[in-house]
């Protein structure tokens, strides 16, 4: 783990692996936009927890699919990722929106974050732990399937977009 060592930096999630990347959206996963709209202050902080959690969900992955996980977790956040979204301008007393194309650091960014929340959404009140909850929602991903709730957020978006357009 880089412990933050990069956070000072322009572009320092760029030298950060992607499988921390995936760890430190696990620290606020409950976070949407401004709120939380679910309460997630249980994480908070504890690189040893989403270590654990992490660890735990690639041997789940491991067990289910008998792939490496790593690569089943590449092509799923692949999957994941968006091509374009929505953006807001104002011109005159309107506001226009845009289809864009969205950055590559973004995509892998909004990819994290939806299999983040979605995996603690499923795991919140039910008896499902938050690793089999992560590690079905990767699977999911990688199969393409509409299970994934990081599948879901990227076709809503893409669709806004293309109305957008």
């Amino acid at each position: 783990m880089s412990h933050g060592r990069h956070a000072r930096k322009k572009f320092y999630k760029s030298d950060i692996s992607i499988v921390e990347r995936l760890m430190n959206h696990l620290f606020v996963p409950g976070h949407r936009g401004k709120k939380h709209k679910l309460t997630s202050g249980e994480n908070v902080g504890k690189s040893m927890t989403a270590y654990n959690i992490v660890k735990r969900c690639f041997e789940i992955i491991e067990e289910k699919t008998g792939k490496n996980p790593i690569e089943v977790f590449v092509r799923a956040l692949e999957n994941a990722a968006l091509r374009e979204e929505v953006s807001s301008y104002q011109m005159g007393a309107i506001i226009v929106r845009k289809a864009v194309v969205t950055a590559p650091q973004r995509r892998v960014d909004l990819a994290l974050r939806y299999f983040a929340q979605g995996a603690y959404h499923k795991a919140f009140n039910s008896k499902k732990s938050i690793e089999e909850s992560l590690a079905d929602e990767i699977i999911a991903a990688y199969n393409n399937s509409k299970d994934s709730t990081a599948i879901q957020e990227k076709e809503r978006l893409e669709r806004e977009a293309e109305g957008a357009r």
